[in-house]
């Protein structure tokens, strides 16, 4: 069975079709999302926090990322596999090109994330020079948490708002095949959405992106401590893992999920 891709994605955002999208971090849950119809599996660096109980996403290894991908990549076969760069495997094109090539070789990605906006430009350009599938992720930046002040919305100002969607731009002109938002005000989503004609990925981003992602151990209602805003506790409706998995999938393309309570 061959598995979704970019170009797949695209004519998705071209038709109009929602894509749903969750983290992964084993073959278990893997086989559970892919069954329901998820598109995208991101195998997130947050695990560190919901797997490895950190503070931060800052600690996870590059060979953690890898051990993880590789267990989604087993515990599935149809869904796009997303993978994490972790903290500062990307901070130089060089170091960038050797962490990717771990990330496919020895765990199955097919494409990297990668977060931060025009510092990354070079190595993105350096990535897909080599046909390497790069996500570039903005807005808030789990890795940049110190630097950000703390997990707040980013994009609120007007400054702050045009960077971001000039940054959007220069990652597609740079060569990225998608984008991830996370925590950004619905209506800037919606205009990086209408600006670029790659993909949009939104967390804690409104109704009006491409796709949705959440944090599956949030979306279960599992995750210890406050939920975040944005998410929604779908087992807490359904009574089981894979019809929480499908309420979600079929939130999201019906547009039940995010309301107007999900986001800023």
């Amino acid at each position: 069975m061959h598995r979704i891709t970019t170009t797949r994605l695209k004519k998705m955002k071209q038709a109009g079709e929602k894509i749903a999208c969750l983290t992964a971090y084993d073959a278990s849950f893997a086989h559970i999302l892919d069954a329901a119809g998820v598109e995208i599996l991101l195998v997130g660096d947050s695990l560190g926090m919901v797997i490895q109980g950190q503070e931060t996403t800052l600690p996870v290894s590059l060979d953690e990322m890898i051990y993880h991908t590789r267990a989604v990549r087993t515990g599935s076969e149809k869904a796009l596999l997303m993978v994490d760069m972790p903290f500062m495997a990307d901070a130089t094109p060089a170091q960038a090109l050797h962490s990717a090539a771990r990330l496919m070789k020895e765990g199955g990605a097919q494409m990297v994330k990668l977060e931060g906006g025009s510092v990354l430009l070079e190595t993105v350009k350096a990535l897909a020079a080599r046909g390497i599938p790069v996500c570039s992720h903005l807005g808030l930046l789990p890795q940049s948490v110190h630097k950000q002040g703390g997990y707040r919305v980013q994009g609120r100002d007007e400054a702050s708002a045009l960077e971001m969607i000039g940054d959007a731009r220069a990652m597609q002109a740079a060569g990225a095949d998608m984008l991830l938002l996370e925590c950004v005000p619905a209506t800037l989503a919606a205009e990086i959405t209408r600006a670029v004609e790659i993909p949009v990925i939104g967390i804690g981003a409104g109704p009006d992106v491409d796709a949705q992602v959440l944090v599956l151990y949030d979306m279960l209602g599992i995750t210890p401590g406050k939920r975040p805003s944005f998410s929604h506790d779908f087992l807490a409706d359904s009574g089981d893992i894979p019809a929480a998995v499908a309420a979600y999938v079929q939130a999201v393309k019906g547009g039940g999920f995010p309301t107007a309570v999900h986001s800023f």
